[in-house]
């Protein structure tokens, strides 16, 4: 797995955050998604007052967790805000459903919506209740491609929405034997059948 933008850590991280939430049905706590983070490859580099913030070598995550809700904050270690984002974990309970969304921090410049969908799972039944598409990212031939599993391809291509980029929103993706490109980002999005 690699990670060189805020896109590359919050995707994957977020996969994790709605799996846990699904096994475990509630919120992970600060603890849990401090091991989530670390999981990642991040260096935790302070823990104060609840707060914590961990590193790789080139983005800078900051953890804010209460009880019934919890937000990273990703930036790049250069300190860019342009392609920040902002991931929240929450119980929305006039839907009564447990949501994580990756929001960008500079709205202005962002026109799509990361992942297609936030995940939405029902605090009820612990169900899944929209589609989005998360995976991870991995370099192969010098090229980047964010890798989602095969049971993702098919709830995404059930959506109708298989020419919308989950990266970054563009509408136009190009479907070459269970990989696509983006003209518009530059990643490519890999399936992965087992």
């Amino acid at each position: 797995m690699v990670i060189y933008e805020p896109i590359m850590l919050a995707m994957p991280l977020a996969e994790r955050i709605k799996d846990q939430i699904l096994r475990e049905r509630k919120i992970p706590d600060g603890d849990d998604l401090r091991k989530i983070l670390t999981s990642l490859g991040l260096e935790e580099m302070c823990l104060n007052r609840g707060l914590a913030l961990f590193r790789s070598k080139y983005i800078l995550a900051l953890l804010i967790p209460s009880k019934e809700y919890a937000t990273v904050d990703i930036i790049s270690s250069t300190g860019d805000l342009s392609d920040a984002l902002e991931l929240m974990i929450y119980h929305d309970k006039t839907l009564n459903a447990y949501i994580v969304d990756i929001v960008p921090a500079n709205e202005l410049e962002f026109e799509g919506n990361v992942g297609i969908e936030p995940v939405i799972i029902d605090a009820e039944t612990f169900e899944l209740k929209s589609t989005p598409v998360l995976g991870h990212f991995e370099k192969e031939n010098g090229e980047i491609f964010l890798v989602i599993s095969e049971k993702t391809y098919d709830v995404w291509k059930k959506s109708g929405k298989l020419e919308v980029c989950p990266i970054c929103g563009a509408d136009g993706l190009v479907w070459q034997k269970g990989i696509a490109y983006c003209s518009s980002c530059g990643f490519g999005i890999k399936v992965v059948k087992k």
